[in-house]
């Protein structure tokens, strides 16, 4: 039950963070699941997150993963709640008191000043899950290399994941 407790209290909390989107919850995410609670290792997280990014569906697919190993089917669904149940509430609630501010001066400089919080917590999701997965240096070079390719051509994301699954399946990075 303690789990339990845990599990619904941290999603629950970063839920109400989740500012630019769920991934911009991750590196609190592994600091609660490795390094408060102990749940999983660095690499079971990384292992969870790039499952969790492969399967269809919402971004946020690590969080049942990480309930599901704490705690099962319960473990799953509590996390889960947590951490879909608070925000959605939230935003039901902004979204209608939004809506009569769409014209003040305020609301625009509002959206501005999220801009770069947003962009900033996805650059440390970034950094935190390169960290736990690059555990040598040839998948660190590989990471640096993939995500200049990204930001400086037009390559399409599902040549870079085949470049990667090539290198890995290679044994080079061994």
């Amino acid at each position: 039950m303690p789990d339990l407790v845990a599990l619904a209290l941290v999603f629950g909390q970063l839920s109400l963070v989740a500012f630019g989107g769920g991934n911009t919850t991750l590196p609190e995410m592994h600091r609660y699941a490795v390094e408060v609670y102990h749940w999983t290792t660095d690499a079971e997280f990384a292992s969870f997150f790039a499952l969790a990014r492969a399967a269809p569906g919402p971004n946020l697919m690590i969080v049942p993963l990480i309930g599901w190993h704490v705690a099962g089917w319960s473990g799953m669904f509590v996390a889960m709640a947590g951490m879909f149940g608070p925000s959605s509430i939230v935003t039901a609630i902004a979204l209608r008191l939004w809506g009569r501010f769409q014209h003040q001066a305020w609301r625009r400089a509002v959206q501005t000043g999220l801009i770069p919080i947003s962009v900033g917590l996805v650059a440390a999701s970034a950094a935190l899950i390169t960290k736990a997965s690059d555990q040598q240096w040839a998948l660190a070079i590989v990471t640096a290399i993939v995500a200049l390719l990204a930001t400086k051509t037009r390559l399409h994301p599902l040549w870079l994941l085949a470049a990667g699954a090539a290198f890995g399946w290679s044994g080079f990075g061994q």
